[in-house]
């Protein structure tokens, strides 16, 4: 994969970036399926992408800790780096500074590191966008750890585009996260790349598949956006793969390549479950698309996308 800089933070990353939302779910301490995941840490941070992507809540913390033990089995090993994300507090919901500062300490213990690269403000919707700004906040946090180098560059990462405008607007942050709406289905995210490469700002793109049928295909039960994807929708996707067959390639590597290929996306995290998984990743990132399918695709007119952010900020 060619690498390229994180927008004006001059932090290298990959076309792909490995999501690890899954990693750990389920697993306890010291335990066999501990000890699989652990495993499957170790070949995602010897494997061909620079970047992890992680959360403190993802996994119940889970996700952190088997990341945690895999850096330390690999010793002085290369390996990839890792990005993550400050949670409010999964019992009450608190999303301020303080909770910014623990959720922060939680994921260095976990990892086993003093300083990340890249930290996010992860789904920021138990608070207002106006106290999250506000003195006391969690913006206020991230920027304290930004300037102590605890973290080299913070990062809004969150769904309603209305609402990650409103912070991408603010000039606070390096970097953002958006997921299911910069897609073949979904564009919505566009203008919010858009403004995020006017001022200098890395972009992640999350979930290219749609947390679904992109991945799935048109079938019964797909869905988009962890929502039921609706007859429409598996009718337009099913059009679009007949396309997709049409000039032999897949829908999968067709859903990818819509991400990897635009000039407004650093790097596009995708969520991978097992080592199985990255390498089936690797393939369909390798996969080129002729150039004819994309006006073909256009052709069918916009999707009918099950995401409706509507314009609340707050």
């Amino acid at each position: 994969m060619r690498q390229r800089t994180l927008g004006r933070t001059g932090i290298p990353v990959d076309a792909v970036t490995v999501g690890t939302s899954s990693l750990g779910r389920g697993t306890i301490a010291g335990s066999a399926g501990e000890t699989a995941a652990v495993a499957t840490a170790l070949a995602f941070l010897a494997g061909p992408f620079a970047v992890i992507d992680t959360a403190n809540e993802y996994a119940g913390g889970r996700s952190e800790t088997v990341l945690g033990l895999a850096r330390a089995a690999a010793a002085s090993e290369p390996v990839a780096r890792v990005f993550t994300k400050v949670d409010r507090d999964p019992e009450t919901g608190r999303f301020d500074r303080d909770r910014v500062m623990r959720s922060f300490e939680e994921s260095c213990e976990r990892l086993g590191v003093d300083t990340v690269d890249v930290l996010h403000l992860h789904d920021p919707y138990s608070v207002t966008f106006s106290d999250a700004m506000s003195a006391g906040g969690a913006v206020e946090a991230l920027r304290e750890l930004r300037d102590a180098g605890r973290a080299s560059a913070i990062g809004i990462a969150a769904g309603p585009i209305p609402l990650m405008t409103a912070y991408a607007d603010t000039g606070a942050f390096d970097v953002l996260l958006s997921h299911n709406r910069f897609t073949l289905v979904d564009r919505s995210a566009q203008p919010l790349f858009e403004l995020a490469r006017a001022r200098g700002m890395g972009v992640f793109n999350a979930a290219p598949f749609g947390a679904g049928v992109l991945a799935t295909g048109a079938r019964p039960g797909a869905s988009y956006g962890y929502r039921p994807a609706g007859a429409e929708l598996i009718a337009w996707v099913g059009r679009v793969e007949r396309i997709c067959a049409d000039f032999g390639v897949s829908l999968q590597a067709t859903a990818l390549q819509f991400s990897l290929r635009s000039p407004l996306v650093d790097s596009t995290v995708v969520g991978v479950s097992s080592a199985h998984r990255l390498d089936e990743l690797v393939e369909l990132a390798r996969t080129p698309v002729p150039d004819e399918v994309w006006p073909r695709i256009e052709e069918e007119g916009p999707a009918p996308t099950t995401i409706d952010d509507g314009e609340a900020t707050a």
